[in-house]
């Protein structure tokens, strides 16, 4: 009996390392690297126009203007962003298609994100971007993937720059945009987020 109650206390010792990893959660494993589910380390003015500057391929000085108003409209504190390229075109009816990577100070390394979105609006012709999009209130690398509603007023021209706002559940995504082609109009549309690119943007 004594022999018994030894095991049985030898086997519940050995069982406890993995029941405390369990109970730690996402937040042990690499693949969720934000400590809590409120909590980001945020990205400065200076960081995000040297990164958008070299992204876009423009001079810091017209990024710092895009950053500045950005800051004022939202506040100073995006937490992510991500820079790509897209393609759009419209006749009243507009798709837009893009590529690009999600950078988080708490992830080791870029995450891949496609979106597509369709709109509806006084809106003609087509464009080629390069794409900077300052993300707020994101705090774990997953929850970008969903549908952004959002309003578009933009007029692009040949080295054109353009800036509007989506937001979704607290999640607010400023893309700051620069290409070749010609553009001009106002639409309402949406925008989806995902994992691989999807043809169909609804």
């Amino acid at each position: 009996m004594h022999r018994r109650q030894l095991l049985a206390t030898g086997l519940a010792a050995a069982a406890l390392p993995g029941l405390n990893a369990c109970a730690t959660g996402p937040s042990a494993d690499p693949r969720f690297p934000v400590g809590a589910d409120q909590e980001a380390r945020v990205y400065t003015a200076d960081e995000l126009v040297a990164a958008g500057s070299r992204e876009l391929g423009i001079a810091a000085e017209a990024m710092g203007g895009a950053i500045e108003r950005i800051f004022a409209d939202q506040g100073d504190s995006p937490t992510a962003y991500i820079a790509g390229e897209e393609a759009a075109g419209a006749a009243g009816i507009g798709l837009r298609y893009g590529r690009g990577a999600l950078h988080m100070k708490d992830l080791s390394a870029s995450q891949e994100v496609f979106w597509q979105g369709v709109s509806i609006g006084w809106d003609v012709g087509g464009n080629a971007s390069r794409v900077f999009t300052l993300v707020y209130g994101l705090y774990h690398p997953d929850m970008i993937y969903r549908r952004y509603p959002g309003v578009e007023g933009s007029a692009y021209l040949v080295g054109g720059l353009g800036v509007n706002y989506q937001r979704a559940d607290g999640i607010i995504l400023a893309p700051v945009r620069t290409g070749v082609g010609l553009r001009l109009g106002a639409n309402v549309g949406t925008m989806a987020y995902s994992r691989q690119r999807n043809i169909l943007p609804i």
